[in-house]
């Protein structure tokens, strides 16, 4: 009788060997039937008892050894041999667990019967593979499901979840480690033939045993990863052109499932094996892609780019593995062979197909934007030369087009229907394209920033949506990077669209981006010149006018100035620019209601620095962006307009500022090196030192013991400022105080002449600071006017202070503003009699001629008599001298001055003087109410008749 392991027409070999039993000679016809009998009823024939389950099993292999026929029967017998080894296993488990000890529970032992089916079937395969690899790999592969799906809810047993866990425990069971090697066996008798068989089983077993079954994938497919990968995908696809799907299916895997069962083992099987073999699987699909576009053959490779769609939608894991180098390799042909591959397609199959791209587009995650940025390339490419030969087809075109607006429109209903659907207990729907694309957002921004006709409006599109799923972390990014990219209005423009959209659906949106924004600044995370570009577009925005009380440019100032203290600090960056910039923003913003006085003083100093920074580098835009942010500030209170004047006065006076108002340079650190190489060693001079006398033998001695002091001083720099930037300088440092006197009005017009162009107490704040500054050694208190002999016991004080008027000319200017004033220029008594005194002795002292000789003298003389007057501290008729000065002689006009002491003598400047005057808005000095003035007119009106031939035509002016 032949055996099984003969293929048909050849000679019977002979029967395989038993390592347990030895050889087993062939049965003959009565000894075949009393075994058949024996295997059917379980009864021994010889005996007549029942057969243990390790003598039925041997019954069953010497029948399957012998009897091609029962081989289906013998094989079904078997399947309980291996059930009571795995029940006996688990129970013995249970036993251990229970605290049994070594105890083991009731049970035959079946290992030798267990080895002893191994060596039949191997020996079977080994010897025709052809014949019996396919049906013993069928039958294995099936127990192994039905005894992992049988005792998957055993104690002992762990979760499907747990699949190392569960692959240990039933790889530590003889009976499935068997079946495990029997079944590899096979495959690897028929890998290099005809696996498909195998695979096909593997495949039908996940099928029914899923998920109890994905350990045995798991160890098979880490065994033979490429064969089971390119098998099972290959099975996948002959089981999918038999069953058939209809594009609309992919969409609903459910429904696909049930037409075509293999797809979700396929699925499943892949799905193990890309934790470790991802390359080997992403390899394969890309080959079966790239094979799919070539001419066609068979319905499969029609269907290869449907299959793979279909496992795309089941499987975000085989999308991920395979999305980035998939965008990668569609170059110009292969969208060529795409586009020819599905042209001939109906147009509803057409719609499905794009559908579908459209809906594994939003589930994919990794290579989102490579994705993005492939659609928009190839729908609209950049105005920039592009490489020679990326040209595709119009349809193409057209094709990638509809798929970015489909793209969007779904996106856009998949974010704004998570908030309904986060009404209920679930969590928010995920949407992993713009998961991904929250990393993207800066690149996003400058792309759309670029204006490429649809490109940007496509990207600004994209920007919302992304900005409205993560907000409020991507939201604030957004504007964030489009106030600091963008360059132009056009540019800025977007930034404020995306708000207008934005603003509605996240509150406190425009506080978070410039929270933002200050913290990037000073955590160092904008260049200096993105800083600066951020600092123009935020005072671009907040000067346009808004359309209403919501649109960003009418809250973005309120928000501007919660933050007035940290962009404050920026005035003093090391970068001008960013520091001009700074300025510039600040100058627009409103203040805040309430400000720390400490914050503000810190403001108003880095302001005051700021403004002699750009009058030392001559910028006119910066003065101008300072000269509005002082004046702005001095508004905030009378408090902030005494500290900006005081701060503005003291840097103007200060040494390293005077030369920028005519002034003399402070002495710069090379003079001082070039006095300390002066120096000379005393040893050395007394080295070489000699005396006309000779003391040699005496008990004296002379040395020399240096020179006093530290030689001439070397002679004062040459003024580096021009005339003209002098001028300039000064215009516009007084034109500030000016503006800061008046409270902050900056652009506001020229007062009417019957109102007080300063305000008092600010002209009393700058008289002040001027009294500090010169002679700080003197208070406030000192308003009286003493004799003449007085001046006797203050000539050191006087000549500093003539000294400080003369070394820098800004001092009048601050004068005649203060006299702008009344009464401030009274706080000012010790400056004026200091100077009329150094003056006065100054003529009475020369012996030229005439005053032109003395210009400064002059200019000072005249200056000082004028502010006086302007100041109301003395009366028009002796304010008008001044202007006599030039044609006198300078006895003369010591004479004039004596008078003009005299007056301030008997009529001390004090404020007490003055009344205000409500209607006018000033105060008043009613020069009636002191003493006569005509007793201080005899000194004038008698030079004025001894010069009769040149003053004849100005005695007018000086009668009372």
């Amino acid at each position: 009788m032949s055996s099984l392991c003969d293929p048909p027409g050849a000679a019977p070999p002979g029967p395989p060997q038993n390592p347990a039993h030895g050889a087993h000679p062939p049965l003959s016809s009565q000894e075949l039937a009393q075994e058949i009998k024996a295997f059917l009823s379980g009864v021994d024939p010889v005996h007549g008892n029942k057969l243990t389950i390790k003598e039925h099993a041997r019954c069953a292999i010497l029948l399957l050894r012998s009897l091609p026929p029962a081989r289906s029967a013998v094989l079904d017998h078997l399947r309980n041999v291996f059930d009571e080894y795995v029940c006996t296993y688990l129970l013995e488990l249970e036993s251990s667990e229970g605290g049994l000890g070594a105890r083991r529970a009731q049970g035959p032992n079946l290992d030798d019967v267990v080895q002893e089916i191994q060596n039949v079937l191997s020996e079977f395969v080994r010897m025709n593979p052809k014949a019996w690899a396919p049906v013993v790999s069928a039958w294995s592969i099936d127990l192994m499901g039905q005894l992992s799906s049988k005792y998957a809810g055993r104690h002992g047993v762990p979760h499907a979840s747990s699949l190392n866990e569960l692959l240990q425990l039933w790889m530590s069971c003889k009976a499935t480690r068997t079946l495990m090697d029997i079944y590899t066996q096979c495959l690897s008798s028929m890998i290099s033939t005809c696996p498909d068989a195998c695979v096909d089983a593997l495949l039908d077993t996940s099928v029914q045993h899923s998920p109890h079954f994905d350990w045995v994938v798991a160890h098979i497919g880490s065994s033979f990863p490429n064969t089971i990968i390119s098998r099972v995908l290959s099975c996948g696809l002959k089981d999918f052109c038999v069953h058939g799907a209809a594009p609309v299916d992919l969409l609903f895997p459910t429904a696909a499932d049930k037409r075509v069962p293999k797809i979700a083992s396929v699925v499943g099987i892949l799905g193990h094996l890309a934790s470790r073999h991802s390359d080997s699987i992403k390899q394969e699909l890309l080959r079966m892609f790239h094979e799919s576009l070539g001419p066609v053959r068979d319905q499969q490779q029609k269907a290869t780019v449907p299959f793979l769609l279909q496992l795309a939608v089941m499987s975000p894991m085989l999308l991920g593995t395979i999305s980035s180098e998939l965008v990668d390799s569609l170059k110009p042909s292969v969208l060529s062979q795409l586009h020819q591959h599905f042209a001939a397609l109906p147009r509803e199959d057409l719609e499905n197909m794009v559908s579908i791209v459209v809906h594994l587009i939003c589930q994919t995650s990794a290579g989102a934007y490579r994705i993005l940025q492939f659609l928009v390339n190839t729908a609209m490419p950049a105005s920039v030369i592009t490489t020679p030969g990326l040209a595709v087809h119009d349809s193409v075109r057209e094709a990638c087009d509809r798929i970015i607006q489909l793209l969007l429109l779904n996106l856009q209903k998949l974010v704004y229907n998570r908030g309904s659907a986060s009404l209920g207990d679930a969590p928010p729907r995920a949407v992993p394209f713009l998961d991904e694309l929250k990393g993207h957002v800066r690149e996003l921004c400058v792309e759309t920033l670029r204006l490429e006709r649809k490109r940007f409006l496509w990207q600004h599109q994209l920007l919302g949506l992304l900005s409205v799923y993560c907000t409020p972390s991507c939201t604030t990014d957004a504007l964030f990077y489009l106030l600091t990219l963008s360059r132009s209005q056009e540019e800025l423009g977007l930034a404020t669209q995306l708000y207008a959209v934005l603003s509605s659906c996240m509150s406190d949106l425009l506080p978070a981006t410039v929270k933002k924004c200050v913290c990037q600044i000073h955590m160092g995370g904008l260049s200096e010149q993105h800083m600066v570009q951020l600092f123009h577009n935020l005072a671009l925005i907040v000067q346009w006018e808004g359309e209403g009380p919501a649109s960003m440019s009418a809250q973005l100032g309120a928000v501007l100035s919660l933050h007035l203290y940290d962009l404050g600090q920026l005035l003093l960056h090391r970068n001008p620019e960013v520091a001009e910039a700074a300025s510039l923003l600040l100058s627009v913003c409103p203040l805040p209601r309430t400000i720390r006085p400490a914050h503000l003083l810190v403001i108003i100093r880095s302001a005051v620095h700021q403004f002699f920074l750009v009058l030392h580098r001559q910028c006119p835009t910066g003065i101008s962006y300072s000269t509005r942010l002082l004046s702005r500030l001095s508004g905030a209170s009378p408090a902030a307009m005494k500290a900006i004047l005081q701060q503005l006065v003291e840097g103007a006076l200060h040494p390293g500022n005077a030369e920028l108002f005519g002034g003399l340079a402070e002495l710069s650190a090379g003079d001082d090196a070039s006095l300390e190489g002066t120096r000379i060693s005393l040893l050395d001079i007394n080295r070489r030192f000699t005396t006309a006398v000779n003391f040699s033998g005496s008990v004296w001695s002379v040395f020399h013991a240096g020179v006093i002091g530290r030689g001439l001083k070397p002679p004062q720099p040459a003024r580096r400022q021009e005339p003209e930037e002098i001028v300039h300088n000064v215009q516009n440092f007084l034109s500030l105080l000016l503006r800061c006197c008046r409270g902050g009005r900056y652009g506001a017009p020229e007062p009417p002449a019957h109102t007080v162009a300063v305000n008092p107490e600010a002209a009393k704040a700058v008289a002040v600071v001027l009294v500090e500054s010169v002679c700080p050694d003197v208070t406030n208190s000192e308003l009286g006017w003493p004799p003449e002999e007085h001046t006797r016991s203050t000539v050191e004080r006087d000549i500093q202070i003539c000294r400080r008027f003369r070394d820098n000319p800004l001092l009048f200017q601050l004068l005649r503003l203060v006299a702008a004033g009344p009464p401030a220029l009274c706080y000012c008594s010790v400056l004026l009699r200091g100077l009329l005194a150094t003056l006065m002795a100054h003529w009475e002292a020369s012996r030229h001629g005439d005053t032109t000789s003395s210009p400064w003298h002059l200019h000072a003389s005249c200056a000082l008599v004028a502010c006086m007057a302007e100041g109301s501290l003395l009366p028009p008729v002796l304010g008008n001298m001044h202007e006599i000065f030039h044609q006198l002689a300078p006895f003369e006009v010591h004479l004039l001055l004596l008078s003009v002491w005299d007056y301030m003598r008997d009529n001390s400047p004090l404020p007490q003087k003055f009344t205000f005057q409500a209607d006018k808005g000033l105060f008043f000095r009613d020069f009636s109410r002191d003493c006569d003035v005509g007793k201080y007119l005899c000194v004038l009106h008698s030079v004025l008749h001894k010069n009769i031939d040149r003053l004849g035509l100005l005695s007018g002016r000086f009668q009372t």
